[in-house]
């Protein structure tokens, strides 16, 4: 696929020896048992911002595999506003490609129902950036959907983070089919709840 193809050069990483680094590991639990891991890696030169994540998923009950997810993207971001994207999703087996890139002003995305085009800055479902909690439309990195959002402030709570209580600011993210509560430590992301099918939980805490 062209955008594709046009995706992936953009996302070239950055010169190592100029990039500032920053990483996110996370631990995934599903209620209170751990199914996997996630990993973000962020490199920052100026204005210029490459985020690398993957994370893989697995519920398995009575020793089988009930639920095998993996999930590889990079991004490629000028300032706040995306650029570009590659995503590969694998769900039981199943795998969607998302692409995106700037074209003509406007970011374009392919993703299995199509093509869409879209004016001003876009971003994704980027928790790690906090200007996230000013958006009003993201887009869906699994799906390519751009998807209307709302943010609602949920006060200050203390969170245990790597074991030591931490004062943190709690938001709800909420769009069509998703809960996520977001906690934000000096600015910085450092835990994730969202809802999950059959009433579960999902919950990110970070290593």
């Amino acid at each position: 696929m062209r955008l594709l193809a046009t995706a992936a050069a953009l996302c070239l990483a950055l010169p190592a020896a100029h990039a500032e680094v920053r990483a996110w590991k996370f631990r995934v639990l599903l209620d209170d048992r751990e199914i996997g891991q996630h990993d973000f890696t962020l490199r920052s030169a100026g204005d210029v911002r490459e985020l690398r994540s993957e994370a893989r998923f697995d519920v398995r009950i009575l020793f089988i595999s009930a639920y095998r997810y993996r999930h590889e993207a990079t991004e490629r971001w000028s300032g706040n506003c995306l650029q570009s994207l590659v995503a590969q999703t694998a769900t039981n087996g199943e795998q969607v490609t998302v692409s995106a890139a700037t074209q003509e002003g406007r970011l374009v995305v392919e993703h299995a129902e199509g093509r869409e085009a879209h004016d001003g800055c876009v971003m994704s479902f980027a928790y790690w950036n906090p200007q996230i909690l000013r958006a009003r439309r993201l887009l869906n990195s699994q799906t390519g959907e751009l998807l209307p959002v709302t943010v609602a402030s949920q006060g200050e709570e203390t969170v245990r983070v790597r074991g030591q209580p931490r004062a943190a600011q709690r938001h709800r993210l909420s769009a069509r089919g998703l809960s996520i509560d977001l906690w934000y430590a000096d600015g910085r992301w450092v835990a994730l709840e969202a809802d999950a099918e059959g009433g579960r939980r999902l919950r990110y805490e970070l290593l």
